[in-house]
């Protein structure tokens, strides 16, 4: 009998810390091996800096000879400007950078004819977005507006993972440029639902500019963006995405499943067969990356929470945990509101955190470290509130991210958020979701390839409403003291 070559496929997550390359069976999904290698932070980065970790990680990991296809996914929204040549302008601006905060507002109230709700409600129906600070059209508005010699100059605009893709493929061409639909779906001027750029939102972000500038051709999902050149032969290389919609493919995330990160900041998100348009802004009405849509929420408040209540105790993590669960539900009705960094959802920049309902029966340390984890799952459920408002079904939570670690958010989480909840084995999902989609373009179908997560635990529990509800009665009072202070 013949010996059967294992094909193999790679992973790549450039994300705003590292680059990681993951290699893949790609029939079974196997990890054979890896690479990482960390790169420069900041909120804006010379490009080339990932070009040179992506080489880096690519070495770790023993090479690409024997690999058949690859994709890249990278941090969204991101602007790289290129010009004529395809050299890079100015250093790229990425997605935690604020300074187009005015810009987003600006570009708010011009579509709206001087009304901003009007505005929002147009942005949401025209590209699924109301326009802040992260996405690429307020930064391109930023750029026309206080860089004029540089706006001049540019003839393409690419994302991240954009960038890196044509890179590799070793063009020279900007018109050569690709992207994929969830990525496109970030910037601000793409509509997902039709598949299309929307000219008048770029020309609204650049006025007069917009006709001269290539924007990356959007691949099919499952298609092919073209080959590029390893060693002696060629690999596949695919469209790439969006480092949220990797995350949702490498966990084989389903309709109704919702994924929550707790992370430096919180990410709810879900796998939904319908576009979403919410003029709240609360909800980014994103392509995922397999022909359907991944609605998302953002909040800014999750693991750092856990940090600070932890070192206010002078407990370790596991020590913290311990105490968490040592107190009965509700925390004999103390309560955290979580805002240490202000927030985002809702949109309370000024906000500040508070613990309330203290007395001299429940201070007690097990008690400050159960309201914080359910303070800090009261924020992350308002993402759960704001996608049930706009009508999707949620049937369950997948919990990644460090936070998820924690024993305490594990067996917390069911009676504060109200869902069964299960964590899968550790793993690098953006990446791992982008070799799926490299063995998905080279070896066909309709659907990518059945590539199950492992499931380390899972927890239920009794929901508990009371929690939300005193939850929501203390923000309020938060928030309307924060605006009486004004």
């Amino acid at each position: 009998m013949g010996v059967v070559m294992q094909k193999l496929v790679a992973g790549i997550d450039s994300s705003t810390q590292a680059c990681k390359v993951m290699i893949h069976d790609a029939e079974t999904g196997a990890l054979v091996r890896s690479g990482v290698a960390r790169h420069a932070t900041g909120t804006e980065v010379d490009p080339l800096i990932w070009e040179r970790a992506l080489r880096e990680a690519v070495r770790q990991a023993g090479g690409l000879d024997d690999v058949e296809a690859l994709s890249i996914a990278g941090q969204q929204h991101g602007m790289v400007a290129l010009d004529a040549k395809g050299e890079v302008i100015r250093p790229a601006i990425l997605w935690n950078d604020t300074r187009s905060a005015p810009d987003a507002a600006d570009l708010i109230s011009e579509l709206g004819n001087g009304d901003p709700e009007q505005g929002k409600r147009a942005w949401a129906r025209r590209c699924g977005l109301v326009p802040v600070a992260s996405f690429t059209v307020t930064k391109l508005r930023w750029m026309a507006a206080h860089e004029p010699h540089n706006m001049d100059r540019v003839r393409a605009i690419a994302l991240p993972h954009d960038w890196l893709t044509w890179r590799f493929m070793r063009s020279a061409e900007i018109a050569d440029l690709i992207t994929d639909r969830s990525d496109a779906s970030g910037t601000g001027y793409f509509n997902p639902v039709e598949n299309r750029y929307d000219a008048g939102l770029l020309e609204l972000a650049a006025p007069g500019a917009s006709s001269r500038i290539i924007l990356p051709r959007v691949v099919v999902h499952n298609e092919p963006a073209g080959m590029a050149a390893v060693g002696k032969k060629n690999i596949v290389v695919g469209p790439g995405c969006g480092d949220n919609a990797g995350a949702a493919l490498g966990l084989a995330a389903q309709p109704g499943q919702v994924i929550v990160s707790i992370g430096t900041s919180g990410v709810v998100s879900l796998v939904a067969h319908q576009q979403v348009a919410d003029s709240s802004g609360a909800v980014a009405g994103f392509a995922d990356a397999s022909g359907k849509y991944l609605p998302l929420v953002a909040t800014l408040n999750a693991s750092r929470v856990l940090d600070s209540f932890a070192h206010l105790l002078g407990v370790d993590y596991e020590g913290f945990s311990r105490l968490a669960l040592s107190a009965p539900p509700g925390a004999e009705g103390l309560v955290c509101v979580p805002y240490l960094e202000g927030e985002r959802t809702p949109n309370l920049p000024s906000a500040t955190g508070a613990l309330h309902g203290i007395t001299t029966k429940n201070l007690s340390a097990a008690n400050v470290a159960r309201a914080a984890v359910e303070g800090m799952l009261c924020g992350i459920g308002e993402g759960l509130h704001a996608l049930r408002r706009l009508g999707i079904d949620m049937s369950s939570v997948m919990l990644i991210g460090g936070g998820s670690r924690s024993e305490a958010v594990r067996r917390i989480a069911p009676i504060v958020l109200g869902l069964p909840v299960s964590v899968p084995e550790a793993g690098e999902y953006v990446a791992d979701g982008a070799a799926r989609q490299a063995a998905w373009v080279v070896e066909g179908g309709k659907e990518p390839p059945q590539w199950t997560p492992r499931l380390s635990s899972e927890f239920e529990g009794v929901y508990q409403p009371f929690i939300d509800e005193r939850y929501h009665e203390v923000c309020s009072l938060v928030s309307s003291h924060s605006s009486q202070e004004k």
